[in-house]
């Protein structure tokens, strides 16, 4: 009844437009999804749901809450039911009570954050269990120790300087106008628990190499120990087509002499069980999933550089896409309405989305591996100061790096390497891109070279549009609005990492009345569609030089009006058949 009578209190905070899914949401079950479809266990339990809050400054523990915020929704968001900005000078406090099943009894009790912006401590029953910083990546503790027979308290502090510090942040602001947007600060993605043996598989790597047709299987474990032996059993559907099996820590080979391969056009997935054995005995056991695909470059028979997918050209073609929701700032209402971008964007025709200066939640990624979309992944921006380093987007750069602080350097190696780390395994992702035009750009061929050592079976896109360097895969330029090629590489691929922006203003369907903005702006879908007709017929006319594009953008975000759909996703922008016919068309260019 009391759990009743909060969710009848709940309500999203301000008036700004929803979503229908917001409009729809139940507060007594939110995102109740399964958070981590990489790596699949059967006993957990979700957290999500009303939690106390507080807002204190720096130094404060609160003696009492201010109210009730629904988790995982950020403070500022109409969703959280709160709508209010902590600011760097406060700290976020959230608190709520939970209970560990009977049959958990013996294991180990995980609790996990999808994520949490920006640095996050965490007691469970007084006891503190563990602190992380990063706003962007999954982290969990065992709790297992701290935990009481009769009910258990959790509290969580959260503080967030957003744009006041150095810390990747992508498009968040303290005064959101133009291209920057709300802050978003404290839990905005899942928070659950999992019981895990004693001893557990932490995760499961798994790297497929079309070359040698096999898979190479990695699953690391909480604690190894000597005798510890790791079997993998790959399906197709219900058929086993591989198995094998290594002991002391070693990859796990998985050979499949006709492999089927994943594209956007043939999405195939297989099945992974993945099993720890110790002396016969079963001591943990996963599901997870895989792919055949190889990412990488060639030449075509004009010898020009292409983007390659499984050896064959494929010019890759997709939105920006930013993944903010009016009602959720950072955070999907649901898992549908994650997948409803994703949707839409393959309908329309497209084979790639670029995630603009944000990580989405592990489901998205597991969205679009099901659907066949190539990712383009870039690393949220921050350090950002105006004017440094100067931008030369139109040659080669030659002035003088921004000079980070050794603390500021150091937390984005960091948190680069987590995300890199956090989704690996989603088979989608083809491109890795560290910086976003000049902002916070460092160190660029160093940064675009560790990251190719580090994960080789991706490109990596050094500055999308930033200053550029005969570093990385690719040569990325912007363009506003029409395309155009101003600068070219014969020995690096060439690509488009923006363009378009075409405006269209959707009354009811605003975050402001006033302020919004496109790079060109027209009154009907019917002239957005002509419009946008025109720059497909540029970019193919640009064909010999560019191997990919990226229009902006999937979804109008707050003031910028420059989406294929409305904020609220209520309205489609253009008209969908004559688009799909023109991004096929582009698709399909390289076809030979």
């Amino acid at each position: 009844m009391a759990a009743l009578s909060a969710a009848a209190q709940w309500q999203p905070a301000g008036d700004r437009i929803k979503t229908v899914w917001g409009e729809n949401l139940d507060p007594q079950n939110v995102l109740p999804e399964y958070p981590r479809p990489q790596l699949v266990r059967g006993e957990w339990q979700n957290l999500n749901g009303l939690w106390n809050y507080a807002i204190r400054p720096l130094g404060e523990t609160p003696e009492e809450f201010d109210g009730e915020i629904l988790v995982p929704f950020a403070a500022e968001s109409a969703l959280s039911g709160v709508g209010r900005c902590p600011g760097a000078a406060n700290g976020l406090w959230y608190e709520r009570t939970f209970s560990v099943p009977e049959k958990w009894h013996g294991k180990r009790v995980l609790l996990h954050f999808g994520a949490v912006d920006w640095k996050t401590d965490v007691w469970v029953n007084g006891i503190a269990v563990g602190s992380h910083t990063g706003g962007f990546t999954p982290f969990a503790f065992d709790i297992t120790e701290a935990l009481a027979k009769n009910g258990n308290t959790l509290r969580v502090r959260v503080w967030d300087p957003t744009e006041k510090s150095y810390q990747p942040r992508g498009k968040q602001s303290d005064r959101p106008e133009g291209i920057w947007y709300s802050s978003v600060s404290g839990i905005w993605q899942t928070v659950w628990l999992e019981a895990v043996p004693q001893r557990y598989i932490r995760e499961v790597r798994t790297t497929p190499d079309l070359d040698r047709k096999r898979f190479l299987v990695e699953a690391p474990l909480s604690e190894a120990v000597p005798g510890d032996l790791v079997e993998v059993a790959l399906y197709d559907g219900e058929t086993q087509v591989a198995a094998g099996r290594a002991l002391n820590g070693a990859p796990v080979e998985l050979s499949v002499a006709e492999p089927k391969l994943w594209s956007p056009d043939t999405p195939f997935l297989y099945d992974l069980k993945v099993t720890l054995r110790h002396d016969g005995r079963i001591v943990d056991q996963v599901r997870s999933y895989t792919a055949m695909r190889k990412f990488s470059t060639g030449r075509d028979r004009h010898n020009v550089p292409r983007l390659m997918l499984n050896d064959k050209p494929l010019f890759q073609f997709g939105p920006l896409d930013q993944g903010w929701w009016p009602d959720g700032l950072y955070t999907a209402p649901t898992d549908e309405a994650l997948a409803y971008d994703i949707v839409k964007t393959k309908e329309l025709g497209y084979n790639m989305i670029r995630k603009h200066v944000k990580v989405e939640p592990a489901r998205w990624y597991y969205h679009c591996d099901k659907a066949g979309i190539i990712v383009w992944q870039d690393m949220p921006s921050g350090d950002i100061t105006p004017g440094s380093p100067r931008w030369q987007m139109n040659r080669y750069f030659t002035g003088e790096e921004k000079q980070r602080s050794p603390e500021s350097e150091a937390c984005y190696r960091k948190e680069w390497r987590e995300i890199i780390d956090c989704l690996r395994p989603f088979v989608s992702i083809g491109v890795w891109v560290p910086f976003n035009e000049t902002w916070g750009q460092f160190k660029t061929p160093e940064i675009a070279a560790w990251t190719k050592a580090y994960d080789p079976t991706r490109l990596v896109n050094a500055a999308s549009g930033g200053n550029h360097y005969r570093a990385g895969d690719m040569l990325d330029q912007h363009n506003y609005p029409m395309p155009a090629l101003l600068l070219f590489d014969t020995d690096r691929v060439s690509v488009l990492g923006e363009f378009g922006g075409i405006g269209q203003v959707v009354e009811g369907h605003l975050w402001e009345k006033d302020r919004n903005w496109g790079y060109v702006r027209f009154n009907s879908p019917r002239e957005v569609t002509d419009e946008y007709e025109k720059y497909a017929e540029e970019l193919l006319r640009h064909l010999r030089y560019f191997s990919a594009a990226v229009y902006t953008q999937t979804s109008d975000v707050e003031t910028e009006v420059n989406g294929l759909m409305t904020y609220d996703r209520k309205v489609m922008k253009v008209e969908p058949e004559r688009i799909r016919e023109i991004n096929r068309k582009v698709c399909n260019a390289l076809n030979e």
